[in-house]
């Protein structure tokens, strides 16, 4: 067995997890649960901490977005990931919650300060594999004439990651006799530590353009854990490096006014680390339920994670708030095992304004209705 340092799922390489493999599984439930490792092992290794709803996930996605908040001057957000719900007893989950503002916009000309601050925790299966984030964000936006905005971002904080390795079953563990792994047979792996803790760094820029109010384009470029901080449960092995890898994130979103009652939001997000690569392309639609103003929206649209899932979406905007529901409907090998029921991941975010400017809002970059 061995440590994997370039994701927060699967950091131990682990074939199973005691609350799932005990005595009484069958066969069958042997093999979907090593399945079921196997893919998380090829196919979710540069997840990160991701959300499907990465769009509604801006200081994660880059921190050159703390601040980038085109139709408010801040904003407070909140994520909830559920996966693997219908397969292992005990789901991965993850929560996000964060917070950015924009500020002195009345003294620095044609430019501002965004300020903000994320906390993230994932729990990983039965092996309470957990990981604790906290980071604090900070970016400079500078307009560059009238209708483009030049970014640059960056983000520091602390990571805890921890595990509980009696609720782990290694491969020493298999009891040949009755054919099935037994948690009370002893185990050779020895764990140095069951917490580890270290400083992590980010950094990145956006640009946006818009040429007119029913045009908006913007894209953005990230590098994660510039710092390479070291992540491992065990003691230092000559020849492995268990450093983390450089995650690098791209994305580019656009929304177009298509008429006075929808507005069309094309997106797509690409992530690299350690050879491992996901890549999303989609879109979305914001429907007028309320004529002028648009306070109250209905949202729907679809986008499809390469090799592994289409993520369909819904919400609802009304005044400040705005909800969003994604549903990962499988296409990977692992389909005829879940069912095609991925994750579930629910999004709420409010956008506001200071009270200096309430009578007096500033107009939008984007699209509006």
């Amino acid at each position: 067995m061995w440590v994997r340092t370039v994701n927060n799922r699967i950091s131990i390489r682990k074939p199973y997890a005691a609350s799932h493999m005990n005595t009484h599984k069958t066969g069958k439930q042997v093999f979907i649960t090593a399945l079921l490792i196997t893919c998380c092992w090829c196919s979710l290794s540069a997840q990160d901490l991701h959300f499907s709803q990465w769009f509604n996930s801006p200081l994660t996605t880059n921190p050159a977005n703390t601040g980038f908040i085109p139709d408010a001057d801040y904003r407070i957000g909140a994520n909830y990931r559920n996966q693997f719900m219908n397969i292992l007893s005990v789901p991965y989950k993850t929560v996000s919650i964060f917070g950015d503002a924009q500020l002195m916009r009345d003294k620095i000309e044609n430019g501002w300060l965004g300020v903000g601050g994320v906390i993230l925790h994932d729990a990983a299966g039965s092996g309470n594999l957990t990981s604790t984030k906290v980071y604090g964000s900070l970016a400079y936006h500078q307009m560059l004439g009238y209708s483009s905005l030049l970014t640059a971002g960056f983000n520091a904080g602390w990571a805890n990651k921890r595990i509980d390795p009696t609720k782990l079953i290694f491969p020493d563990q298999f009891n040949k006799t009755t054919g099935f792994f037994d948690a009370g047979i002893p185990s050779s792996v020895v764990f140095n530590s069951t917490s580890t803790s270290y400083a992590d760094i980010q950094a990145g820029m956006n640009y946006a353009y818009f040429p007119s109010n029913k045009v908006y384009l913007n894209g953005g470029f990230s590098i994660q854990h510039i710092n390479r901080p070291k992540e491992s449960f065990f003691s230092s092995t000559p020849g492995f490096d268990n450093r983390l890898a450089p995650r690098y994130i791209g994305f580019f979103n656009g929304s177009f006014k298509m008429s006075d009652v929808l507005i069309l939001n094309p997106a797509a997000y690409y992530s690299n680390q350690a050879k491992a690569s996901e890549f999303v392309l989609g879109t979305s639609l914001n429907y007028n339920l309320s004529g002028e103003g648009g306070s109250t929206q209905l949202i729907g649209g679809l986008y499809y994670r390469g090799n592994d899932a289409f993520v369909p979406m819904i919400g609802f905007q009304l005044l400040d708030f705005k909800m969003s529901f994604t549903y990962d409907v499988t296409t990977s090998s692992l389909s005829p095992y879940n069912g095609g029921r991925g994750a579930l991941e629910f999004s709420l975010i409010k956008n506001g304004f200071f009270s200096q400017y309430q009578g007096s809002r500033r107009e939008s970059w984007c699209p509006s209705f």
